[in-house]
């Protein structure tokens, strides 16, 4: 019993360890692979980093293949330097893709700065290569609502424009430059600026190209990560007459000014000539109550002997007399 119980345990340490032989020479062999393929290659690694690599949770394979790639194009990038990158997050392939692309097109381009930009969130493979291959973007841009940048004249013509810029990455001021969006509005305000300017919308159509080396020379590209290397008006329509449309609007405007002046006048002539009215019937109602006074001062006067009955009579028949004549006058004439 004490036999077959020691062959069971002998058995089965046997097998627990054939298992642990079998992951180790597995694992030994990955590494063994890619420590081979680096020796070969001539960017060696060692052998206890690619271990180590698996501790630090770094993909050892993405390692070596960059740095064969760097080695291969004649850039010498180190293991720690690959992994310190790798493990801040950055995407160690493109930065060493950028660095060959760099490299060949003679631009001056450092692992430091490289890995800064790529850290910043920016492309820096995508930058390489327009600063190699310059980019265009359109003014405004297509993805936006609008499709023309307008602007008014001196005479008071609309102008719709569009533009293309041509530009190339500065890679020294990539890291914190502004964008394509900067560059897009920039130029869409120095065209604004450039037609506003004009005399009249004939210059602007006649030569476009003064559009071009106006806003050139301002300079749009400082603070950028770009180096604009020309803009050109792709297209130019003429729009509405805003100066007529403008004009229309302050006609009308002036129109209703002078109406509601004139109506205030009426009003106020009319409330005049109430007043007038008024004051006529007070001074008729003042006439009335004079002339209520004169039977009053006639009894008196009879009473004291100042006015006879002659006088009285005389006075009645000038009265009617007066009346004659003024009926007469008041008649139409026949023709």
């Amino acid at each position: 019993m004490n036999i077959l119980a020691m062959s069971a345990w002998l058995l089965g340490g046997v097998i627990i360890g054939g298992i642990f032989l079998l992951i180790f020479v597995s694992l030994a062999f990955q590494y063994i692979g890619l420590y081979l393929q680096a020796w070969v290659s001539g960017a060696k690694v060692g052998f206890i980093d690619l271990v180590m690599m698996r501790f630090r949770k770094v993909n050892a394979r993405s390692i070596v293949i960059n740095r064969i790639s760097a080695k291969k194009a004649g850039i010498e990038i180190s293991t720690d330097a690959l992994e310190a990158h790798f493990l801040a997050g950055g995407r160690i392939t493109n930065v060493v893709r950028a660095m060959i692309a760099a490299d060949k097109a003679r631009i001056g381009l450092t692992w430091d700065s490289a890995t800064a930009i790529d850290l910043a969130g920016r492309d820096i493979l995508e930058a390489v290569h327009t600063s190699v291959d310059p980019k265009v973007i359109d003014v405004p841009s297509a993805e936006g609502s609008k499709k023309t940048i307008d602007a008014v004249a001196g005479d008071g013509i609309q102008l719709r424009a569009r533009a293309r810029v041509t530009v190339r990455t500065n890679i020294a001021r990539l890291v914190g430059g502004a964008t394509e969006e900067t560059i897009i509005a920039r130029v869409g305000e120095g065209i604004i600026s450039t037609i506003g300017s004009s005399r009249t919308h004939l210059e602007v159509l006649e030569n476009p190209d003064a559009i071009s080396k106006s806003v050139l020379a301002k300079g749009l590209d400082a603070g950028t990560a770009f180096e604009i290397l020309s803009i050109d008006i792709a297209d130019i329509d003429v729009g509405e007459n805003i100066g007529a449309t403008l004009q229309a609007h302050q006609a009308e405007a002036d129109k209703a000014r002078f109406q509601a002046e004139a109506e205030k006048r009426r009003a106020m002539a009319i409330a005049q000539e109430a007043e007038y009215r008024a004051e006529e019937q007070k001074n008729r109602a003042l006439v009335v109550l004079a002339e209520s006074e004169v039977p009053k001062a006639m009894a008196e006067a009879f009473r004291k002997g100042n006015f006879g009955v002659m006088d009285y009579y005389n006075m009645k028949n000038v009265i009617s007399d007066t009346e004659m004549r003024s009926s007469i006058a008041s008649e139409p004439t026949e023709s």
